[in-house]
């Protein structure tokens, strides 16, 4: 196979003739994945109830501690990725929809800022947000 100078290689996403190498390292790709789920509308946030939590306390201790890629994970070759997003819905929205437009939009992201081919999106809806419980409220079911 031939490749005019220059052209961009197949196999590695390098540019013939040019001297070095790039690595996108997994810690990246969560993270554009992870802002073109956030994208989504539905989405209310990413992570499990347990990944939420801890995210809260990082962020009460300080904002620079935020993690922009929680609740994704990326597995990254020299020419491919595949991820993993765990998310949490808007009560109302279709879920199977939902998963389909994430499942696009982190393809899109991932390859077009990339330049990885991605191989798979695997989505997981953890939970269901219904809403914030009402002030005064009383939990359980009133009998009237």
């Amino acid at each position: 196979m031939t490749q005019e100078p220059g052209a961009v290689g197949a196999e590695y996403g390098a540019a013939v003739g040019a001297t070095g190498r790039t690595v996108v390292h997994e810690n990246a790709v969560a993270k554009v994945a992870a802002a073109a789920a956030r994208s989504v509308p539905g989405i209310h946030s990413l992570g499990s109830s347990p990944s939420r939590a801890l995210g809260a306390i990082r962020e009460a201790v300080g904002p620079a501690l935020s993690d922009h890629a929680a609740g994704v994970r990326a597995e990254v070759g020299q020419a491919q990725a595949a991820v993993d997003v765990t998310l949490v819905a808007e009560y109302g929205v279709p879920l199977q929809q939902l998963a389909d437009q994430v499942r696009a939009a982190v393809y899109r992201a991932v390859e077009g800022l990339t330049g990885l081919q991605v191989i798979e999106v695997n989505v997981e809806i953890a939970d269901v947000f219904i809403g914030e419980p009402r002030q005064g409220a009383k939990p359980g079911i009133e009998v009237q």
